[in-house]
């Protein structure tokens, strides 16, 4: 596989910050003439290394918890992972391999997240599962498949524009809001357009709000649909000999004095870690992380000059176990369908 060039590099880090309105400032900053920009970018979408979602608020369509589970899956019933779990559906997000699974789960009742791990143990799918069920209305779910962060600092960015993004976190003094036949509508359009414009041959690429309805672009500008730039690690090539050819899943049980956004600003600051994926239930967390060994005397090889990751870890969570995976290996077959999310009649969005 080949490495990445310097512009490439640099017009990924742009688009994951999936700050349309930098746009303009973020190419002087980095010196890339527009044309070279647009054919870079093109070239993301194609080759795979990009994709574009909107992703909702799952509160907004009836589903304000989220279950995430780690699995170890039978190797041949790893094809049975995506398959509907009773009061859940379908997994939103599912990463597998023979190895390792991730799957990402939304429903309307906490107790909702517990057949996902006992439909998949009692249909002998999977031989361990380890679950955390969060309320997405709270802070929870502070950063959700966002890659920036890591992305900036392989490449040596300055600092990043939008990192970390989470998922829900809707004030509970708003309360629900019911849902119209017409905003079931444009939660279902515009959830879906992404795979629709796929399906037709184009690259995949989404401008945020520009050239939306009306209707689409009001669930953008309340909040309850956010444009999103997504990585994919399985095929992001190399860039100055580091990859981030591995995937991390840590889980571990909260000591009693522990707090998330206190661990999450160690990891950052300290160890300089970017996790793309942190969540934290009331006992129990999940950090994702991507990486991989840099090439000796790579850029930005800088594993001298920060605290070491797993010490800091322990020193907040205990009973850790850790998974990891070559990037390349898993199977990201269930790629963010927020679209099956949405209600088939009006409901209360609580």
């Amino acid at each position: 596989m080949r490495s990445l060039t310097d512009t490439e590099a640099n017009v990924i880090a742009t688009l994951l910050a999936a700050r349309p309105e930098r746009e303009r400032e973020r190419l002087r900053q980095i010196g890339v003439a527009r044309s070279t920009y647009y054919a870079v970018r093109r070239r993301a979408y194609v080759e795979g290394w990009l994709q574009d979602r909107y992703i909702p608020d799952p509160s907004r369509l009836g589903r304000p918890y989220a279950t995430f589970v780690v699995s170890r899956p039978f190797a041949d019933r790893v094809s049975d992972l995506g398959r509907p779990v009773r009061k859940c559906g379908p997994p939103t997000v599912l990463w597998s391999n023979p190895q390792l699974a991730l799957g990402v789960f939304f429903h309307a009742r906490p107790e909702d997240g517990s057949t996902v791990i006992k439909g998949w143990e009692e249909g002998r799918i999977t031989a361990s599962n380890v679950g955390v069920t969060v309320d997405v209305r709270g802070p929870t779910v502070p950063v959700y498949f966002d890659f920036e962060g890591l992305w900036d600092h392989l490449t040596g960015a300055p600092g990043t524009l939008s990192y970390p993004h989470g998922i829900g976190g809707v004030p509970e003094e708003e309360g629900p809001v019911p849902l119209t036949p017409h905003s079931i509508w444009a939660f279902g359009n515009l959830l879906n357009r992404p795979f629709r414009e796929r399906e037709r041959g184009e690259d995949g690429h989404q401008l945020g709000v520009f050239g939306l309805p009306f209707s689409e672009r009001r669930l953008l500008a309340r909040g309850w649909v956010t444009h999103r730039v997504l990585l994919n690690p399985s095929r992001i090539p190399p860039y100055l000999g580091r990859s981030l050819g591995r995937v991390f899943l840590i889980v571990g049980t909260a000591r009693p004095e522990a707090k998330p956004d206190v661990l999450f600003a160690r990891l950052t600051r300290e160890c300089r870690v970017f996790p793309f994926l942190y969540v934290a239930s009331p006992d129990r967390w999940l950090i994702g992380g991507l990486g991989g060994e840099p090439a000796p005397g790579a850029a930005g090889d800088d594993r001298h000059e920060r605290a070491p990751v797993l010490p800091t870890i322990r020193e907040s969570l205990e009973a850790i176990q850790i998974f990891q995976e070559p990037a390349s290996t898993l199977s990201m077959s269930i790629d963010h369908r927020y679209d099956q999310l949405v209600p088939s009649r009006p409901s209360s969005s609580r």
